[in-house]
């Protein structure tokens, strides 16, 4: 089946947050602006999303979702194929997506003032929802080698006060983009084992690896971390479907699993109608969309880091996954407000550095996941707005 990724739509004015709150977020308009901020691709959903979708609202009934088995089935599936988990259909948990999931996880394994620890940069949602939560945060801040992020378990232990109780593994990395390997992956288990630590493995982009990559779930790496594990993930970036706001957790442990249920029991409720169906459509059907989509994405970023790796002082990191590219301007001179600045003024919304924690400082991260000819039109607004530089 073919797929039209190419097809530049107007996206505006749509409840789309994209695009409707780039002016608020970022100081860019939508009118003439290109949005390259919020984690949602720029290409139609699957359609056999679509399919399901039209075919639920010609039902006429939009009522409560019920009949969870087949949806679980669809995912159990899906991870086994596709990413080498035989889940059992019992592990699973559905959350109002991964950000609610691990609200959940800090409510069952932790307590107000208690630390959960993230290795930054990183997703910026955590460290608001672990405030929220009245949490606090250590930073482990990962050390860059060789042009890739890498975890420093020596100085996190250094670090600790014996307040930590969760550990928060991104992966894949957002916004670094890379796979971790099985070798970190069971060296960060067993320091979460030494230390007992709660981890908390998000990998809600395991469905967006480049063609000849797989992602590695942490479950799978490191099979002695079950006892403490906790996965968030869904089909949501992968199948560009988060509208739904709906996820999953996987907990193979029993009592942990009783733990999660009491926080679930607190803070959760029953799940999206949508979210259920689309997540459904998305693992039963959705093989060939997903593998054309992250071979559509991979083709952008090598235009991507060819041209604006091409500006003198600009450093575009390698990765292996997603479709967030994480850019640093150090290069130029410029501290993170100047560069960002020429960014807003040639009319591109991005997320600035500072927000994934420390680290972050002088990158910026920026959203490919759009038809060429769009990303063609932001690489030659980037290219003049740093020409000085030529």
């Amino acid at each position: 089946m073919e797929f039209n990724f190419d097809e530049v739509k107007d996206r505006r004015g749509g409840h789309r947050a994209k695009w409707d709150h780039m002016e608020e977020a970022c100081g860019v308009s939508p009118e003439d602006g290109i949005a390259m901020w919020v984690a949602d691709m720029d290409f139609d959903a699957a359609p056999c999303i679509l399919g399901a979708l039209h075919a639920d609202i010609a039902s006429g009934f939009l009522g409560y979702f019920g009949n969870f088995g087949p949806v679980t089935e669809a995912v159990c599936d899906w991870m086994r194929e596709m990413h080498g988990w035989p889940v059992e259909p019992g592990w699973v948990r559905y959350t109002h997506g991964v950000v609610a999931g691990f609200g959940m996880v800090l409510e069952a394994f932790s307590e107000p003032g208690d630390s959960v620890i993230l290795f930054t940069p990183v997703y910026h949602a955590f460290f608001r929802k672990a405030a929220a939560m009245g949490r606090k945060v250590l930073q482990s801040e990962l050390v860059l080698r060789d042009g890739r992020y890498e975890m420093d378990l020596e100085a996190l232990a250094t670090q600790l006060t014996g307040r930590e109780k969760i550990a928060v593994l991104c992966s894949p990395h957002n916004p670094g983009g890379r796979l971790w390997t099985a070798d970190e992956i069971a060296a960060l288990d067993a320091f979460c084992a030494e230390h007992g630590l709660i981890l908390c493995s998000d990998e809600i982009h395991m469905d967006l690896t480049f063609p000849g990559v797989a992602h590695l779930p942490t479950a799978v790496a490191a099979p002695a971390s079950l006892p403490r594990l906790v996965t968030i993930t869904a089909a949501s970036k992968g199948f560009n479907i988060a509208g739904g706001e709906t996820g999953f957790a996987i907990i193979p442990d029993d009592a942990l699993r009783a733990r999660f249920d009491r926080a679930h029991a607190k803070l959760g409720g029953t799940p999206n109608r949508f979210g259920m169906l689309m997540t459904k459509a998305a693992f039963t059907g959705g093989h060939e969309w997903s593998e054309a989509v992250r071979g559509y994405i991979a083709a952008n970023f090598e235009l991507w880091r060819a041209r604006i790796g091409a500006i003198p002082g600009v450093r575009v990191m390698d990765m292996q996954a997603t479709y967030l590219s994480w850019v640093d301007f150090r290069g130029t001179g410029m501290s993170g407000d100047e560069s960002l600045e020429r960014i807003r003024l040639a009319g591109i919304g991005v997320n600035r550095g500072e927000v994934f924690g420390q680290g972050g400082a002088g990158w910026h991260r920026f959203n490919i996941a759009m038809p060429r000819t769009r990303l063609i039109e932001a690489i030659e607004r980037l290219e003049e707005a740093f020409a000085d530089l030529q």
